[in-house]
């Protein structure tokens, strides 16, 4: 990349980290980028994690994003992205979140496989994947976006590290064996009430689909996942947003339940 290339992509990755140090949201990066250069949104993203990692964060897995044909509509895309999640992003099951933990954030349910095997041949493919997971659990994963009023596109997206916020991890494993992803409903409630629902399939065909690429797309980066990795395989139905007061509960046909809830300001 030129300099002038290399100068814009860490004027960007400043922009998103001011804003998760202060709160207070940036302007799309999109508008300072290459037009549509996944490359270099991907290249941001690298910039802000090493950055992160340098300071102490640890990496415990990765999440794909934009798996849902019905997300992907929601913003304008149509194609799945990812990010790395931290360790300080896990939340325990049933915490309680305040809503400024995330900025602007939305809730979506997912599948999340744990691994016990690292996936670090070529080209991994779904038998490599079922092989090297320990156990799936039911999650809620709590988006949210460095980017005023979420006026992003896929740019913007990748950039700010695939919109990541906070992830909540049930306490259910099961073992791939008992499942059927592809078929398991989702039902999402907030205060009782229903706001998403969805299935496996909704996640590019079945939640496995998203791993391996996922799986593939870190083994060609030179990152492959690794045993004790999470994967949240992407959001089975409609992200909603959140406000104080809210009660999240996720429930997904044979992982069970997950859930959050949401208050003021700590």
């Amino acid at each position: 990349m030129s300099n002038m290339i290399n100068e814009t992509i860490l004027e960007a990755a400043q922009m998103l980290r001011q804003a998760h140090e202060t709160g207070i949201a940036c302007e799309p990066v999109r508008d300072i980028l290459p037009a549509l250069s996944l490359e270099a949104a991907y290249a941001v993203q690298q910039v802000n994690t090493r950055h992160w990692v340098e300071q102490g964060r640890r990496v415990v897995g990765c999440k794909a994003g934009l798996t849902s044909k019905t997300v992907q509509q929601q913003l304008g895309v149509d194609q799945p992205d990812f990010g790395v999640l931290f360790a300080d992003m896990f939340v325990g099951d049933g915490a309680d979140v305040a809503v400024t933990d995330v900025m602007q954030p939305k809730v979506e349910a997912e599948v999340a496989l744990v691994l016990e095997r690292d996936l670090d041949m070529p080209q991994p493919t779904v038998a490599d994947v079922i092989s090297a997971t320990a156990y799936a659990l039911p999650a809620i994963e709590i988006v949210g976006s460095r980017i005023h009023n979420w006026d992003i596109n896929i740019v913007d997206t990748i950039a700010d590290n695939a919109s990541s916020g906070l992830y909540v991890l049930g306490n259910s494993p099961q073992k791939l064996e008992q499942l059927d992803l592809r078929l398991c409903g989702m039902v999402m409630e907030c205060r009782g009430e229903q706001i998403s629902y969805g299935a496996g399939q909704a996640c590019l065909g079945h939640p496995l689909n998203a791993a391996v690429w996922l799986a593939r797309t870190f083994a060609e980066g030179g990152t492959p996942l690794k045993a004790g990795d999470t994967i949240l395989t992407g959001a089975l139905g409609p992200m909603a947003a959140v406000t104080p007061g809210d009660r999240i509960e996720a429930r997904i046909n044979g992982l069970g339940s997950v859930r959050v809830s949401f208050s003021e300001e700590k």
